[in-house]
C-alpha cells in the first residue's frame, strides 16, 4: 500500500516519499514544527509511519498545513517550561528544531529561545523518561571567519569558540553543548545541521535574496566564486530522521555533531557549488536581470559599509540586510565533506541536487513571484514572512518581561 503523502509536497518530494524507508517512532515531538524544516520533518514523519507527531511552535500551523488525524498542532513557546513538558510526556524520541534563525532577531531572543528553550526541552526529557533527542544544529557554530573548503565535522573548530560571528551561532553552540552534556544511557543525543537550507516552501533563505534582486538591490559580493554547498529540505528531513536510528548503545553517533548537504549530487559530482552562479539560476528564473550582468561589489567596499549600517541598525533601532555577517558568509567558501555522516548515520540524499534546485526555483516562480512587491526599495528590513514570526517571538519576551516585574 502506497504511503499517504503531504498534499502540498512537491512532486519530487512525493516521489521520494513514496520510496520504502526504514519505521520511524510511533510518538513523536517536532519543536519549532510550523518553520520551513520542522513543518516537513512533521510531514515525513507521517509519511514514515509515525502514529502521533506532535508539532510544537509559538505560531499556528499555515491554513493551507496537513490536517492528518496522527498531527497535533499546539501554539507553544519553547520558553514555556510547562507547555514543552506536556508536549513531551509520552514521546518516543523529540527532534528539537525550533530556534531563532539568522542574524535578524533582537538579540535577547536569541539566548531566550536557542539555549533557555533547549533547556526546557532537555529538562523535560529527563522529567519524562524520553530516550532519544534529535538536535538541530548548525555549521556556523563552528565558523571563525576563515574559509570552511570541504572540511569534515572533525576538522573543524571544536567548542566551545573563544568568539563567535554572531549571537545566533553562539546561543547554537551553547545549546549543542548543552545537548551533548545531556548525552547518556536514559537520555541519547546526537546534533545534526544542514547547510543553506533549500527546496518549495523555503520563507528564509530565497524570499530574502530574491526580493533584494527583485529591487534592484543585490549584486554580487567580491569576484563571486566562492564554494558553498546547500541541503534540500528534504535531504536534511531525512538526515535528522535517521539520526535517531543510530541513538543506540555503543553507537559512534552518541553525543556527536553531523552536518548533512546534498553531498556528491552537486554539479560535476563534487561536493560543492559556485554560489553566485547557482543563485543567479533562481534570480534569471523569476525573470529579474542577471546579477553577472552588474557590477559586482568588492569587500573591500562591503565590509566597512556593513559596520556602518550595524551602527545604524543600533541608532534606528531597524533591520538591514547588509551586516557584517551576511558580508562574509556571501563572500568565504564554506562547503564541507560528508564522509561522517554518511558513515555514522547511514545518511545520502533522497533528492538530487540538479532536480531538486530547478525544481524550487519553479516552484518560487509560481507562489512566490505572484506576491513579489518591486517598489519596496528599502535596505530596511527582511522578508515579511521572516519578520513576522520574529515580532511574535520578540512580544513573547516583553510579556514574560513584564510577567516578571508585576
Amino acid at each position: 500500500m502506497a504511503p499517504l503523502l503531504a498534499p502540498q509536497s512537491s512532486p519530487l518530494q512525493k516521489a521520494a516519499s513514496s520510496k520504502p524507508r526504514p519505521p520511524v517512532p510511533n510518538v513523536c515531538v517536532v519543536t519549532g514544527g510550523t518553520g520551513f524544516v520542522g513543518q516537513r520533518l512533521v510531514e515525513m514523519l507521517v509519511e514514515r509511519g509515525a502514529k502521533k507527531v506532535i508539532s510544537l511552535d509559538i505560531v499556528p500551523p499555515p491554513k493551507d498545513a496537513w490536517q492528518h488525524p496522527a498531527i497535533d498542532w499546539r501554539v507553544c513557546d519553547v520558553t514555556d517550561k510547562e507547555g514543552v513538558s506536556a508536549a513531551i510526556k509520552g514521546a518516543d524520541c523529540v527532534w528539537h528544531n525550533a530556534a531563532a534563525v539568522g542574524p535578524f532577531h533582537p538579540t535577547p531572543l536569541y539566548t531566550r529561545v536557542n539555549y533557555e528553550g533547549t533547556l526546557n526541552v532537555l529538562d523535560a526529557c529527563r522529567k519524562h523518561g524520553v530516550p532519544k533527542l534529535v538536535f538541530s544544529s548548525s555549521p556556523s557554530t563552528r565558523f571563525t571567519g576563515a574559509d570552511v573548503d570541504g572540511l569534515r565535522e572533525d576538522e573543524m573548530p571544536s567548542l566551545p569558540l573563544k568568539s563567535y560571528l554572531q549571537e545566533y551561532a553562539a546561543t547554537k553552540a551553547r545549546a549543542e553543548l548543552a545537548v551533548r552534556a545531556a548525552c547518556c544511557d536514559e537520555l541519547m543525543t546526537v546534533s545534526v545541521a544542514p547547510h543553506q537550507v533549500y527546496g518549495p516552501r523555503d520563507n528564509l533563505f530565497l524570499p530574502n535574496l530574491l526580493e533584494a534582486a527583485g529591487t534592484g538591490r543585490l549584486r554580487v559580493f567580491g569576484k563571486g566564486f566562492n564554494r558553498i554547498c546547500f541541503t534540500h529540505v528534504d535531504n536534511y528531513c531525512h538526515g535528522l530522521i535517521i539520526a535517531e536510528r543510530a541513538l543506540k548503545k555503543n553507537s559512534p553517533a552518541l553525543g556527536k555533531f553531523y552536518i548533512t548537504t546534498d553531498g556528491r549530487t552537486h554539479p560535476n559530482d563534487e561536493q560543492y557549488l559556485i554560489f553566485w552562479k547557482e543563485l543567479d539560476k533562481a534570480v534569471v528564473g523569476m525573470g529579474f536581470t542577471s546579477l553577472w550582468d552588474k557590477t559586482h561589489l568588492a569587500t573591500w567596499f562591503l565590509t566597512p559599509l556593513a559596520y556602518v549600517c550595524r551602527g545604524l541598525e543600533i541608532v534606528l533601532r531597524t533591520t538591514i540586510k547588509l551586516n557584517p555577517f551576511n558580508v562574509r558568509v556571501l563572500t568565504m567558501h564554506r562547503w564541507f565533506d560528508i564522509v561522517n555522516a554518511e558513515r555514522d548515520l547511514g545518511f545520502e540524499p533522497i533528492i538530487p541536487y540538479e532536480q531538486g534546485w530547478a525544481e524550487t526555483i519553479a516552484w518560487f516562480k509560481d507562489h512566490w513571484l505572484p506576491k513579489f512587491n518591486a517598489s519596496d526599495k528599502g535596505i530596511r528590513g527582511i522578508a515579511a514572512q521572516s519578520q513576522a514570526k520574529i515580532d511574535i517571538q520578540e512580544a513573547s519576551r516583553r510579556e514574560d518581561l513584564k510577567r516578571g516585574k508585576a
